[in-house]
């Protein structure tokens, strides 16, 4: 049988630059497709076309950041107010087993 793995949501601020991200890459592919025909053509479109794609390659890497940095705040966020440590906020240490009593085994008796 299928084992069904559910996957973690992305935060919202991470899905809306992902989107913003997608979007911007569409907008310069198609920008670029016009420049093409527009070359092909010998159209008066090409230069207002190129700078439409050269914006929006700027746009697609201003996306691009934008996704890691939203990553990066809500993972700060899963760990916890000023943690340095990766591992703030996460599940605390197992606790060791209790030291050895003061009791010697054998005579019950203190140690010295």
């Amino acid at each position: 049988m299928k084992e069904e793995r559910r996957r973690r949501r992305l935060p919202d601020e991470v899905r809306n630059a992902a989107v913003r991200a997608w979007l911007f890459f569409s907008f310069t592919v198609v920008a670029l497709i016009v420049a093409s025909l527009a070359s092909i053509a010998r159209s008066s479109l090409l230069t207002p076309a190129l700078l439409v794609t050269a914006l929006g390659v700027f746009g697609t890497a201003w996306g691009l950041i934008d996704i890691v940095i939203s990553r990066q705040i809500a993972a700060q966020r899963l760990r916890g107010p000023n943690s340095a440590s990766p591992l703030a906020g996460s599940r605390p240490p197992r606790q060791r087993r209790a030291a050895r009593s003061a009791l010697t085994p054998v005579e019950g008796r203190p140690r010295r």
